[in-house]
């Protein structure tokens, strides 16, 4: 039997892969790998997953903004106090306008199937790019307004939604319930799914998807959850350049990339106890329905 993959969820358009790029699609390709979803995660990394959506027929867009990246919508420029109070007064929502109207532009590009990287996160990261970085509440605010701007921005154009989560259920689910309709249903994925019941459940009961990635291959509490969603609502995800899977991350063999998709399927399979052709059949088809792909 074929087995054939879908990445629903790889990076390539991050710097990480600029000197690789081309080798990591021919060795993906080689592992039954035949089409990826590159999700942005700001203007110019969505711009970019066009770009490659345009270069490579496999690979197709996602543009969004990834709510780690809107405290840059928050954080005054280095302007005289003049203008600072002028942008402290309008900034925000001036910028959330000017951000949803460069997605807007990019959105209609054939190559572009969802909006995403997007939703809300609590985590306090230890590397990041942003100086004096913390979760404040005016930060989490911004977080909502662009999250709930993107999702209107999805449901106009009638895209997947690709969903951000980290340690944010409540506020998610709560604004998910708001912006509800009928069409996100098949059309919605909880990337990285937290290996939690409630986020399973309302999944369940609004027909998204859930991705699944390398850290499946951890064990733990992340196995112990794949081993409970059915697979009619998996897909796979390697999150690449992350979340390197087993016996790789061991070696220590970086970056990840979507050629270890068959790791991922393969411990799926493991779990579940059916065959990994069953798992790769499944979540591509899986994978169709949410991305709307034809091929």
């Amino acid at each position: 039997m074929n087995t054939t993959f879908i990445d629903t969820h790889c990076h390539l358009n991050f710097k990480r892969f600029n000197k690789t790029r081309v080798q990591v699609i021919i060795e993906s390709m080689d592992k039954g790998v035949r089409a990826c979803i590159v999700p942005g995660t700001d203007i110019p990394s969505s711009q970019k997953a066009i770009e490659l959506g345009e270069e490579f027929d496999s690979l197709y867009a996602a543009v969004g903004i990834h709510p780690h990246h809107t405290i840059e919508k928050i954080q005054a420029p280095n302007f005289d106090q003049r203008s600072i109070a002028l942008w402290a007064t309008n900034s925000k929502l001036y910028q959330l306008d000017i951000d949803i109207k460069e997605l807007e532009k990019l959105i209609i590009h054939p190559k572009v199937v969802a909006v995403g990287e997007i939703g809300l996160d609590r985590h306090l990261y230890e590397e990041t790019k942003y100086e004096d970085y913390k979760v404040s509440s005016e930060f989490m605010e911004a977080q909502k307004e662009y999250f709930i701007a993107q999702i209107r921005l999805a449901k106009q154009y009638k895209k997947a939604l690709i969903l951000h989560n980290r340690e944010t259920k409540t506020e998610i689910i709560a604004i998910l319930d708001k912006e509800w309709s009928e069409n996100m249903r098949f059309q919605t994925v909880f990337h990285c799914c937290e290996a939690d019941e409630e986020l399973l459940d309302y999944a369940k009961q609004h027909d998204f998807f859930i991705g699944i990635d390398g850290d499946v291959t951890y064990g733990g509490e992340k196995a112990k959850f794949a081993k409970k969603v059915p697979l009619e609502m998996l897909v796979l995800e390697t999150d690449s350049p992350f979340l390197l899977p087993e016996p790789l991350k061991s070696k220590k063999l970086y970056p990840n990339t979507p050629a270890n998709i068959p790791l991922i399927a393969q411990c799926i399979a493991d779990l579940k106890r059916v065959s990994l052709e069953e798992v790769a059949r499944v979540t591509t088809e899986n994978a169709k329905r949410l991305f709307n792909l034809n091929s």
